[in-house]
Formats: C-alpha cells, sequence, structure tokens
C-alpha cells in the first residue's frame, strides 16, 4: 500500500516537472486574468505546451482547428500545422468584412461581447478541433460552440491550457471531450 502511494506522488510529481513551462505563465497582472504569452516566446515550451494540447486527439477525427480571437488564434494555428490541417479563426465582433453568423455572451467581466464566423465557413458534417488559450466563465467557449454547431459543425474536442471550474465549465467537460492542461495537473494532485 505504501508503494503504491509513493508511486503515485512520484508519478504527479514527475507529471509536474514535464510541465515545467507552466512556470512561464505570469501571474503578477492587472485585473484577474493570467498572461501566456511568455510560453510563446520559448520556442522548447511551446513546442511541449502544442504537445501537450494535441495528446488526446486524433488528426484522422478532425477536419479543421478552429481558434478563438485572440490568442487562441496563436495556439490554433500552431495545433493545425501540427496535425496538417486547416485553421478557421472565431473572432470578434466587428472584425470580419463579410456576411456572418454571431453569438453574444457575457465575458469573465461582466461585459456583453460577440463572436462571429464567416457564414458558409464550416459545412454541415465538418469534424472541428475547437481551441482556446483559458476557459474563465466557459460563456465564450459555449457562444464558439454555438457559432461551430449553428452551421452545422461537429466539436470532436476542446484543447486549452486551463478550464475553470465553475457550472458552464463543467457542463462542457460533461458534454465534449476536452483537454486542459493545467485542469488535468489539479486532477491528478487531488489523488
Amino acid at each position: 500500500m505504501r508503494w503504491a502511494a509513493k508511486n503515485q506522488i512520484n508519478s504527479i510529481i514527475t507529471e509536474i516537472e514535464m510541465k515545467e513551462y507552466l512556470r512561464l505563465i505570469d501571474t503578477n497582472t492587472k485585473g484577474n486574468r493570467n498572461d501566456v504569452t511568455p510560453i510563446f516566446s520559448n520556442p522548447d515550451a511551446f513546442s511541449q505546451l502544442i504537445h501537450d494540447l494535441v495528446v488526446p486527439f486524433d488528426k484522422k477525427d478532425m477536419d479543421y482547428i478552429c481558434g478563438i480571437d485572440a490568442l487562441g488564434f496563436i495556439i490554433g494555428t500552431a495545433i493545425a500545422i501540427w496535425f496538417g490541417k486547416g485553421f478557421l479563426p472565431i473572432r470578434k465582433r466587428g472584425k470580419l468584412p463579410v456576411s456572418v453568423e454571431e453569438r453574444e455572451f457575457v465575458d469573465y467581466s461582466g461585459e456583453n461581447k460577440a463572436l462571429e464566423i464567416r457564414k458558409g465557413m464550416i459545412k454541415p458534417g465538418d469534424r472541428i478541433l475547437l481551441v482556446d488559450e483559458w476557459i474563465e466563465t466557459g460563456a465564450q467557449i459555449q457562444a464558439a460552440i454555438e457559432l461551430i454547431e449553428h452551421e452545422g459543425g461537429k466539436i470532436i474536442g476542446i484543447t486549452t491550457i486551463n478550464i475553470d471550474n465553475n457550472p458552464i465549465a463543467r457542463e462542457i467537460k460533461n458534454k465534449y471531450k476536452c483537454q486542459a492542461i493545467i485542469d488535468n495537473i489539479s486532477k491528478n494532485i487531488a489523488l
């Protein structure tokens, strides 16, 4: 029994050590957001992050990667290149100069916002891996899901650095295959 517990602790410590790049996240910021951009400036850290985000997904299961404006564009584009798939941007309101489908939501700061996608970009049956850098309230990712599904797309998974623990996020995790680096480590530490 003691041996099993020690092995479990060593396994958790090894997993945390493998995620050393998470220490690059700047938590000393204004407001309640963290800055993940230092990971992008370190090629080894960025490569390891992308690897960890794609682990549970198989490129045969997807047609496109969708990334949410703005940091989801950086991570999503890297994942699209990793898998050799196309990238579809989900933009903030007013950024696309074409006919769009739009979904409104209230963000983590309590502000009304909206996401949009070019109409017809997603075809019925397209299989989508959805990417954002950090899921706080779940409202933004839910708006993106609604856009994709309204256009006929099928979400095969969601990948992110972190998913906060709240009712919308829990519902999303129950409905979709989700990969969240920090959430996954937290679960293992709690064992």
